[in-house]
């Protein structure tokens, strides 16, 4: 089942890439904004509960402001604030993240189980990045916030990655880009290729699901196809948007 959810404003919610901590808009209004999306997740039968540690976001979003180098990043506060809720509520023992770039995308999953931000203990945290050298940066700045190895970063192909999962999985983050043919149609691929290690009720962020629709057409067609996943809800709070489903 397919269903969207738009904040009212998030044509003109915009943030400086190069300046990613910059406060947008008052703290009230970023958790209400985000709080109703959790609510509508709630309502689809994705999320359990809408209830989350908001001091112990804050402590992971300065930690990252703090120690994280980010060049760049498209992840804006209220996506920040969205990922890292979801993982909270969910709890994920097991977490991909496909196309973590510098880590910042990675850390705002994990950093519900690492790090000042940690509300539950995970078995493992795995992000995949196909760029070695900005694998090694993803992997100096988690170390920064979780010294256990609980949270890692590789440099891989995510497809190969998930194909050789050997363990159940609880939430796959999508975020990689493929070859000029495909581009963000890898999601597709990297989906696939760990599905059967989905466990039931397992939760799949895909990142850009507004200003890469185009692109997504067919990975946006399977998931939102009751045969195949759950519940999948597009949840528009910037421009770039996150389509969030459950097998």
């Amino acid at each position: 089942m397919s269903k969207e959810h738009r904040a009212p404003d998030w044509d003109s919610y915009r943030m400086d890439m190069r300046d990613p901590h910059r406060e947008l808009e008052p703290q009230d209004k970023e958790i209400a904004v985000v709080q109703s999306a959790l609510d509508a997740l709630a309502a689809a039968g994705i999320l359990p509960h809408t209830h989350y540690d908001h001091e112990r976001f804050l402590a992971h979003r300065a930690a990252v402001a703090d120690r994280f180098e980010i060049p760049w990043t498209a992840i804006t506060p209220r996506q920040q604030r969205l990922i890292y809720a979801i993982n909270a509520i969910a709890q994920p023992e097991h977490v991909l993240a496909a196309g973590v770039f510098c880590g910042n995308t990675f850390i705002s999953n994990a950093g519900a189980a690492v790090g000042p931000g940690a509300v539950y203990t995970a078995k493992s945290l795995i992000g995949v990045e196909i760029k070695p050298e900005e694998a090694e940066r993803a992997e100096r700045n988690v170390r920064k916030l979780d010294p256990t190895g609980v949270a890692r970063v590789v440099a891989a192909d995510a497809v190969d990655v998930a194909a050789g999962l050997d363990h159940d999985l609880h939430l796959l983050y999508l975020d990689a880009d493929g070859d000029a043919a495909r581009g963000k149609g890898i999601y597709y691929d990297i989906l696939l290729a760990c599905y059967n290690r989905l466990v039931p009720g397992g939760i799949v962020l895909a990142h850009n699901s507004v200003n890469c629709a185009e692109r997504l057409a067919g990975y946006l067609a399977w998931v939102r196809d009751e045969a195949n996943m759950r519940a999948s809800v597009n949840v528009i709070l910037d421009g770039e948007g996150l389509e969030v489903s459950a097998k």
